[in-house]
């Protein structure tokens, strides 16, 4: 028995989604611990690709128990799309579970975040425009409607009418903006309400009987540490918590019940939305590692800024989630460079620091200190073994292990589930 958690490095967009399946394909039980429809696993099985945006990736295998946990923001109304389109596509969706406690995403939280970034002119976040930060504020302000409440009609009227009266008043007094009718989200979530109810359950007594009945258990992140509320960029942030401490509130779990912290990092550098990005690429070389990478969100479609490998990030998440192992993205895709580079520390007034930032100001006013490797050929997608890479990505991984102080567990050569170099067993 193992439990393994898996978390984003760098901005998001890791490609976790494939290193989740993959991994799921060895679990009992996959855990969804935070984030909400603003975030997207793709996953390509054989010819076929899914886009993921709230059920977990243990989807994918039938005898694994797939939970969306009470750290999650739930929209009811995406859920209840993606499960239809899932099982549209012959999926069985018997295995998911939904979390009682987990809250709810209704349409004033899609509304303000609107409003929101449209008040905050240029200075605006970058947000999905998914309600997620309005969500969460409303948990911490204790205002949140839950998916206990939506399951019981007469509660959830209730709750809804009283919360109704005063997102109106924000909506109309503050923003200006046109009030939200109350009868057609009732209607509405009513549906979504009959859809996931079979689901629905005590994800907390379920998840502990798994773990102490032996079973594998795979904790799934979404977005990645830099997206972190607490130590990521901020303001330019998710409104959850993707590290590895995030599964303990997140899942209902104590930090002894997670034995290994796999950190996804790509072979280079993404990050989508506004904030400043120290190793970005504006030159045909990002542009062609966009394209080459098809770097574009699965959930927004927005192109991601690209840049080269950022070893500063990376010292910086090993420590914030103890991470054990790495999974290295991507390394087909910067094949076919003559030279690649990783950026080792920041220059600012000819003074060299490994440290990252607590200030995105701060971050703003750095320069990379690059170091510079050979490239490798493209060719490297049907490679299985370590030994078979090229010995130029060998290097460049073995660059990696050496200026993280964590060894490289899985390298992604290719988008599908079977294109992965395994160098050793998460789960024992």
């Amino acid at each position: 028995m193992a439990n393994v958690a898996v978390v984003g490095t760098q901005w998001g967009d890791e490609g976790k989604g494939r290193f989740v399946d993959f991994l799921a394909t060895g679990a009992d039980v996959v855990v969804r611990y935070q984030g909400g429809n603003n975030a997207g696993h793709t996953v390509e099985i054989g010819s076929e690709q899914y886009k993921l945006h709230l059920v977990p990736s243990g989807i994918f295998n039938p005898r694994t128990l797939s939970i969306l946990a009470h750290g999650t923001v739930i929209d009811p109304v995406s859920l209840a799309a993606e499960m239809d389109e899932l099982a549209g596509r012959g999926l069985d969706m018997s295995g998911l579970r939904v979390s009682l406690r987990a809250q709810v995403v209704l349409p004033h939280h899609r509304a303000l975040d609107a409003l929101g970034e449209a008040a905050r002119g240029d200075a605006d976040i970058g947000t999905t425009r998914r309600g997620i930060g309005p969500a969460y504020m409303d948990k911490a302000e204790r205002s949140g409607i839950r998916i206990c409440d939506l399951i019981d009609d007469t509660v959830f009227e209730s709750k809804l009418r009283r919360v109704m009266d005063e997102k109106n008043r924000i909506i109309t007094r503050v923003y200006d903006g046109e009030p939200l009718a109350v009868e057609p989200i009732l209607d509405e979530y009513r549906a979504c309400a009959q859809r996931i109810r079979p689901y629905v359950t005590d994800t907390i007594w379920l998840l502990h009987e798994r773990i102490e009945a032996g079973d594998n258990v795979l904790f799934e992140g979404a977005q990645g540490t830099l997206l972190d509320l607490d130590v990521g960029t901020y303001p330019y942030v998710t409104s959850s918590h993707p590290i590895a401490g995030g599964v303990c509130v997140g899942a209902g779990v104590g930090p002894a019940a997670i034995h290994s912290v796999a950190g996804v990092v790509k072979a280079y550098t993404t990050r989508v939305g506004k904030g400043p990005f120290v190793t970005e690429l504006l030159d045909e070389t990002g542009q062609w590692i966009r394209e080459k990478g098809h770097e574009y969100g699965a959930t927004t479609g927005r192109p991601r800024r690209c840049g080269w490998l950022d070893a500063v990030i990376l010292r910086f998440a090993a420590r914030v989630n103890g991470l054990t192992h790495l999974a290295v993205s991507r390394m087909d895709t910067l094949g076919g460079i003559d030279r690649v580079k990783i950026c080792t520390g920041y220059r600012r007034g000819g003074v060299v620091t490994d440290r990252f930032p607590a200030r995105w100001e701060e971050l703003g006013q750095y320069e990379p200190v690059y170091e510079e490797l050979p490239g490798w050929t493209d060719q490297i997608s049907d490679v299985t073994r370590y030994d078979e890479l090229p010995e130029a990505a060998r290097l460049y991984l073995e660059r990696i292990e050496e200026l993280t102080g964590v060894p490289v567990a899985m390298i992604g050569v290719g988008a599908r589930r079977d294109q992965a170099v395994v160098r050793c067993d998460l789960y024992r």
